[in-house]
């Protein structure tokens, strides 16, 4: 995702890739929208309306808003490189970021009138990424890359459930919408992790590192975790789905064992990706211990969410930033570090303090919180004019 070029017209650097306005919308949205959530939920009846339900309006906008802009941004990026076809850019990447924020300015409106507009947006954004990452896919006729495809075609069918539900149409679907949505999330962290992580490790590290390629590993994760998705998500089978859950934390510990090196603790675009994959990890134990021992539900979705996602997503969109803007990702800006590390932190304080000590849970809920919006206001203040301007080795891109 590094050496790819292909020449353009277009002056403004903002909208020659898709990574530079979907990260930079993220990561102003990802500050900006925890901090309305933090005041919805520590203030109650006192706080801002919301046209969701709290608790619905939060997750939605976490998984469907910060979320979807990350991976818009990353698969238009990526499978530009894979196939050499030019993805979006221009005025068409132009109205497909505002239809993105015109549905998050909507999910703002204080009136539950604003859902059915809400909902035209970002099912038209859902499906507008569908077919621009199918677009290249199938002019360069590589099918080998139609599972790229279909998990945006997956996430827009959730989405479309979530809406389903909200609106009536469906009982239980905005339930279904969410928690389908960010399994399927997680799968294409597997997906794309498998294909970058090992690549990532072997080239950054100061010591020549060979990682080992267990296919079946590969294969045995994704079929693991697409039995649970179905049994967690759509039959509703406790027992099974702990098994399941336990499965894919298992074979998921044999991959961090084949990927640890030594040397990715010195460099924090590697030991991000790797504590990413160790906190889904520990969603998945926490989802099975579940069955035998009286959990917090939320804290295994959120072991899978605020440390799986979260870090991934944060680790990615500091490293394509650096390497598509004409940077050395092998020497990110200090900042790096330190907006990892409190994402890291924050993990810790979201998911394992609240085990500790149950007792304090508002409070360690307000510090994960806190540790969140600072660590993606530090993003935005590091990586804004690299989002904004042109390469500094003067290429298109």
């Amino acid at each position: 995702m590094l050496t790819i070029e292909q020449p353009g017209d277009y002056r403004i650097s903002l909208l020659h890739l898709g990574f530079r306005p979907f990260f930079l919308l993220a990561g102003v949205f990802a500050a900006l929208s925890t901090l309305v959530w933090t005041w919805v939920y520590h203030a109650g009846a006192a706080g801002p309306e919301l046209p969701l339900p709290p608790t619905l309006w939060h997750a939605h906008e976490m998984l469907y808003g910060y979320t979807m802009a990350v991976v818009a941004g990353f698969l238009l990026t990526a499978v530009r490189n894979w196939t050499g076809v030019q993805t979006l850019n221009g005025m068409p990447l132009l109205l497909m970021a505002l239809c993105w924020l015109a549905a998050r300015a909507l999910a703002l409106v204080p009136h539950g009138a604003a859902v059915p507009a809400l909902a035209v947006f970002d099912m038209v954004f859902a499906l507008a990424l569908v077919a621009t990452v199918a677009h290249p896919v199938i002019k360069a006729r590589q099918w080998g890359q139609s599972g790229v495809v279909a998990i945006p075609l997956l996430l827009a069918l959730a989405h479309g459930l979530f809406y389903a539900g909200v609106l009536g149409w469906l009982p239980h679907g905005a339930q279904i919408g969410l928690y389908l949505g960010l399994y399927l999330i997680v799968l294409l962290i597997f997906v794309m992790g498998r294909r970058v992580v090992p690549f990532f490790i072997s080239k950054g590290v100061d010591e020549p590192v060979t990682i080992p390629d267990r296919p079946w590993l590969d294969q045995a994760i994704l079929v693991s975790l697409g039995a649970f998705i179905i049994v967690e998500v759509f039959l509703s089978q406790a027992t099974l789905s702990a098994a399941l859950a336990l499965a894919a934390c298992l074979l998921q510990v044999m991959r961090l064992r084949d990927w640890h090196v030594r040397g990715i603790w010195r460099k924090p675009l590697l030991w991000s990706l790797y504590l990413a994959f160790a906190s889904i990890a520990l969603g998945f134990a926490l989802k099975a211990a579940a069955l035998v021992t009286p959990l917090n539900p939320f804290l295994a979705t959120h072991a899978l969410a605020y440390g799986g996602i979260g870090l991934i997503t944060l680790g990615m969109m500091c490293r394509v930033s650096l390497g598509h803007t004409g940077r050395n990702v092998f020497d990110p800006p200090p900042a790096v570090t330190w907006m990892l590390a409190l994402l890291a932190v924050g993990t810790v304080v979201r998911v394992l303090l609240p085990l500790a000590w149950p007792g304090h849970y508002m409070l360690w809920i307000g510090l994960s919180q806190a540790v969140w919006i600072l660590a993606f206001a530090l993003f935005v203040w590091t990586y804004a004019a690299m989002l904004i301007k042109p390469r500094v080795d003067g290429r298109y891109g």
